[in-house]
């Protein structure tokens, strides 16, 4: 996997884009102020919204070209972000230190994602507040990006299981319109959500 994505963020362009995602964009607002952990943020463009919007912002992702990209975006939209490369439980993020969570197409190994999901979870404080977007069981029927494999994909049961202890605010399937670079083009399946962790 990560010599996939070493490979892929290598690339000169930015394969996702610079705009931030749109429904990051749309829900923004409900993340409180403070510090917010961007989860797998490859290139950088959600995490540099995030931090011209005010909040202090964390990312991390396996690829050192990912961080190459996000690093050079920031400087030159003059912010700061603190970018770290490899595995989550690796990292040192203490438990209960971030406002919020942001998981954008951030599509873990099946063996590995119900224990990453609930280590993330324990890095956010009561209260803080998750946004979440990634493709759908249903994706498998379109071209437009994402894992081929049907368990690195989710489904709205499998959401809810693996993020428990949340009230969530909205929680949706829908059929969208991607246009996010060159790698998630066209329709698209996608699971979204935005909750608070209890």
């Amino acid at each position: 996997m990560k010599e996939f994505w070493n490979d892929r963020y290598a690339e000169k362009e930015f394969v996702y884009g610079t705009l931030p995602n749109k429904f990051l964009q749309q829900s923004i607002n409900e993340l409180p102020q403070g510090k917010v952990l961007f989860a797998a943020e490859g290139e950088g463009r959600n995490a540099v919204f995030a931090a011209k919007k005010g909040y202090v912002v964390s990312a991390f992702d396996i690829s050192e070209s990912a961080k190459n990209k996000a690093e050079a975006l920031a400087q030159e939209q003059q912010v700061t972000i603190d970018y770290l490369v490899g595995d989550v439980f690796d990292l040192g993020y203490p438990e209960q230190s971030f406002d919020g969570l942001v998981l954008i197409f951030a599509h873990f190994p099946a063996a590995e994602r119900t224990a990453i999901h609930a280590h993330l979870l324990s890095l956010l404080k009561p209260g803080g507040v998750i946004i979440f977007e990634a493709f759908s069981k249903e994706q498998l029927n379109y071209s437009s990006g994402g894992p081929k494999e049907a368990e690195m994909l989710f489904s709205l049961e499998e959401i809810q299981k693996n993020f428990p202890g949340v009230a969530f605010k909205f929680i949706g399937q829908s059929i969208i319109h991607l246009d996010e670079g060159p790698y998630h083009q066209g329709e698209g399946s996608v699971i979204r959500f935005v909750a608070r962790k209890n």
